[in-house]
Formats: structure tokens, sequence, C-alpha cells
């Protein structure tokens, strides 16, 4: 039986006692802002006080609607641990999206950024808004805004103590909440109670998760309001590391000059931050001496890009996770038997999604629910039993489904859902894996997203990461059009790198070359379409959806 709770409060405890001038530095509407672990607690102090004298208790939730910075990581610590819930919300959804998810929470204060002021006001709806009671502008002022009841950070807290005695929380209790982004229906809410959130930090800091300890300098674009910011603000402040906050919106150019001025150690975001940035380094100056390691998530990282950032010196962490798991599921490091293989295979092995985090188990099914095997013995034993010949490691395909302390197994006032994404104390993730003797999962696919043509399935994932590995291509995906015959047959959508020395004929038979040497022949995609931007969601990832809405009555097909 556990001596004590498992909750956010003891992490921040012991960053203020043991690593009290260690810096936060903050890129904000203001410009840099620094201080240290002993004036974020104190601060944090102050508004847990004035959170309680808004009357903010135990199970109410506290919206935030802003960017990466220190102000908001105060939110971070305070709002769960007075008993309530820290909710943050993606400004980057419809308002509609917005709408339902403010009342569906039933949040009762939001937290919101200057800049996201008209956002929130375009979003603004008074029967969906029905429970907020008070805004809180994060800066020093209030600017013009229709809003009502609407307050400054900083007189927020001001009027308020530094001394603040935390109340006993059962490790139970909701902590934090986020929605999905909701590309296929309404958002769906998923609650992380105290216990899940400290599960979660302390697996990240460990060696097989992030490897984060007290001497890095950690900076999370991957945004805050998007499942935590992957739990890096409390992951850094568990470990003692200096935090730095890009702030609203940053271009590669203040990155760079973030991780070149603050030392920074560890980042992580999606892929097309990183190509921005390699972009960037290309035509600029950047010293990049003192970054270790990018963690990429959110979508495959391509191998050029892990190639490229490999001959900076700087390591790819690829990591693949979902909201409803917190969100770290599996990490890509190198087990000690691999490290000596030939690059190309160290590659093959980094560019899939890798070993399941410690803590967590999984299990890969086929379309009857039954358990795909995965490793030698079994794949064997099951190729004996049904009289096939034997088949390679990492061939068969299947849903992943995951358990553990931090993966939810319900959400928020969605019973309907709970039906058909759960299975017991399984999360149905809806991604199509297969898992290598090794034991590394790769992402074939999105359930939703995997091409089927005359039965068989094409992973538009491993076509999207050749086609992007090609110097001119800057971005590319691959979404399954009707065909006539085949019922769907693969297109490629290419953005070329901004170049205007591209030849676009000999780029298309290039890569249908390339393709066609890595592939069988029936993954080649029927058409190449070149593209300004690949659409993107909410969240940064390629929004397939759009294209294919935009192309269904196209004749993209009408030559094959």
């Amino acid at each position: 039986m556990a001596g004590y709770d498992q909750t956010l409060r003891p992490f921040l405890w012991r960053a203020e006692r043991l690593y009290p001038d260690r810096e936060l530095v903050s890129r904000t509407h203001e410009g840099i802002e620094r201080y240290t672990y002993g004036d974020y607690a104190e601060r944090i102090r102050q508004l847990a006080n004035a959170l309680e004298a808004a009357g903010v208790g135990e199970g109410d939730r506290v919206g935030t609607f802003c960017w990466n910075h220190h102000r908001h990581a105060e939110v971070y610590f305070a709002a769960p641990n007075v008993g309530g819930q820290l909710h943050t919300i993606n400004p980057l959804l419809p308002p509609k999206h917005i709408q339902y998810i403010v009342e569906n929470a039933a949040d009762r204060l939001i937290f919101v950024d200057p800049s996201l002021l008209e956002v929130l006001e375009d979003a603004y709806d008074a029967e969906a808004f029905e429970n907020v009671e008070q805004f809180v502008v994060m800066g020093a002022a209030v600017p013009e805004t229709d809003l009502e009841s609407v307050v400054d950070y900083e007189s927020f807290i001001g009027e308020h103590d530094g001394d603040y005695e935390w109340p006993e929380l059962d490790e139970e209790l909701p902590a934090g909440m986020c929605y999905t982004s909701g590309t296929t229906g309404e958002p769906k809410g998923v609650e992380y109670t105290q216990k899940m959130l400290w599960s979660h930090t302390m697996a990240t800091l460990t060696p097989m998760g992030l490897g984060i300890d007290d001497s890095d300098v950690v900076m999370p674009v991957v945004p805050m309001f998007h499942v935590n910011a992957w739990g890096l603000p409390f992951s850094s402040t568990a470990a003692g590391a200096k935090h730095v906050y890009p702030g609203p919106a940053p271009d590669p150019a203040d990155l760079a000059a973030l991780i070149e001025e603050e030392g920074v150690t560890l980042t992580a975001g999606v892929p097309t931050v990183w190509l921005g940035l390699l972009e960037y380094i290309e035509n600029n100056e950047v010293d990049l001496s003192s970054l270790e390691r990018i963690v990429i998530g959110g979508s495959a990282a391509p191998r050029s890009v892990i190639r490229r950032f490999d001959e900076l010196g700087v390591e790819v962490v690829h990591a693949w996770g979902m909201t409803e798991t917190a969100p770290i599921g599996t990490v890509s490091h190198l087990k000690p038997d691999l490290e000596d293989l030939p690059k190309d295979q160290q590659y093959e092995k980094r560019t899939k999604q890798g070993l399941i985090v410690p803590g967590l188990e999984f299990k890969v099914v086929d379309d009857d629910g039954e358990e795909v095997p995965w490793n030698s013995a079994e794949r064997s034993s099951a190729d004996r039993s049904s009289g096939q010949s034997p088949r390679e490691d990492g061939e068969d395909f299947g849903e992943l489904l995951i358990r553990g302390p931090w993966v939810t197994d319900s959400y928020f006032k969605r019973p309907e859902a709970d039906e058909t994404d759960f299975e017991g104390s399984w999360l149905k993730t809806g991604d199509i894996v297969s898992v290598d003797r090794d034991g590394y999962v790769k992402i074939v696919d999105r359930a939703k997203d995997v091409i089927k043509s005359g039965g068989e399935w094409i992973s538009s994932v491993e076509l999207e990461n050749t086609i992007m590995a090609h110097d001119a291509v800057a971005e590319a995906t691959v979404v399954g059009v009707p065909h006539e015959k085949w019922q769907e047959r693969p297109a490629a959508f290419v953005v070329p790198v901004d170049d205007a020395d591209v030849d676009r004929d000999a780029l298309e038979a290039d890569l249908h070359e390339t393709i066609a040497g890595e592939f069988v022949d029936w993954w080649t995609p029927d058409a190449i379409v070149f593209i300004d931007e690949v659409p993107k969601t909410a969240t940064g990832k390629f929004d397939k959806k759009v294209l294919r809405e935009e192309y269904a009555d196209e004749e993209l097909l009408a030559d094959e």
C-alpha cells in the first residue's frame, strides 16, 4: 500500500528546494522574460490563492487558451494542485469545436493570451460559455475586448500571498483534460488523474523514456495546448531542468536563436517544425552545439530528417503517442546490440515508432480481434499450426491495442465512444502497425488512412516517407483515391522545395523510379500531384480529409 498519494505537487516541491536558482526562460508578447524555480513556485502559490478566491475548488475545470510561456506553465501546477483540473484548449480548432469543448467541459475560468483574444471572441457563444465566470488575459494589461469579466493575469495574482497550504489530494482526482482534434467528428475529452500524470512523468524521466535530467535545458515546441506539451513542463520540473518556452507562433529564426542563446539540449515537436528549421539552417549561420536531441512525434519522422540532424550532431528521438496515452507510448531508442549496425540499418530502426515505454503493455490484433504474433517464436508456431510457410518478422499488420497506468479507459461524457474504442482495459488506438523481431513498433497507417487496393493494404505512411526523403521535396502526403476496378489507388500530393530550378517533370519521373525500386509495383502511386502546401490539422498533422474531399471528383486516375 502506498504511503502517500501520487500527485504532481512533490515535483514542484523538489524543484524549488533543490534547484531554487535554476532558470525558466520565456519568449512572450513583451519580450524575453526569465526567472528562477524559486520565483516560479512563489508565483504558483499566488495563483493558487487567486484561484481559491475565485471559487475554484475540487473538480472545477480551468481552461487555458495560450501559447508556450511561463505564465501558462504556472497554471499547469496551480490548477491541478488546488484540486481543480487543467483544461488546455487548442486555439487552432474551428470555432464550433471550441464552443463544444468549453461547453462540454463546463470551464469556470479561461486564461487567454492577448494575441488569441480575437480568436476567442470569434468563438464566443453565450450559451456555450455559460459556465465561464472570468477571463484572465496573460499579461499585465487588458487589451480592448468584447468579452466581459476580464482581468489581466498580473492583477489577478498580484494581490495574493506567496504562501499557500496545499490540500491533500486523492491520486484518482482528475487533474488534467485534453480533447482530441475532432477531425472525424466532435472532439472527445480525455481526463488525466493526478496518478496518471505522475506515472507519465516518471516514465518520461527514465532512459527508455526521454531521459530528462537536471543537466538538461528543455524547450517544448509542441504546443502546451496539445496533450500538455507531451508532458514536458511536468517532466522538466520533476527533473530540475531549465525550461525554455518559445512563446507565440515561433518561426525557425526564433527557435534557432533560443537554442543558441539559452543552450537548449532537448526540444520536441512535430516533423514540420524541424523541416522548417533545417531549411533555415541551410541559409543561415546557426550554432546547434548545445542541442543533443530532438523528440519528434505527432507524425512519422522522415529518414531524411533523422539523417540530416545526425550530420549536424543532433540525435532525433522518434516517439509515438496519443491524447489518450497522455501521450508517450513508444520511443525509438536503439538497443545496445543494435548500436554497431550499419547506419542504414540503424535508420531502419529509428524511423519506426520504437519500443514500448516501461510500464505499458501492447498487443496487435487482426480484423477478427485475434492477436497477431510478432516475434519469431510466436510466428513460427502460428505458421506451423496453419500450414503456412514461415514468414519474416514485421510482415503482419494489425491494430495496436495498448494499456497502462497513464492510458485512459474512457472518454468524458461519451459512452457511445467507450463501446467502440475500448476493449476492457485496452485502448483500441486505430493505428495499424507491424512489430519486428526486436519489438520495434512501426505505424503502417491509421486505420482510416490505410489504402485498400484490390483487397491488399498499401501504407500511405511508408510512401510518404520515401517521397519526403527526396532532396527536392519539402512535404508530401498520400491518400487513397476511388478506383472503379481496385476500389482505391494511391495518389501522392507533393510540395517541391522553394526553388525555381526544380524541374517538376524530372522530379515526378525520379519519384516514380525511387518508389518502384523500393516497393512492389502495385504500391506505386497512380498520380503525383504538385501542390503549394499540404493542408494541416489544428495539431500540425497532415489533413488528408481535406485532400480527399477536394479531389474526390477529380479525374486523377483517368489515364490509369
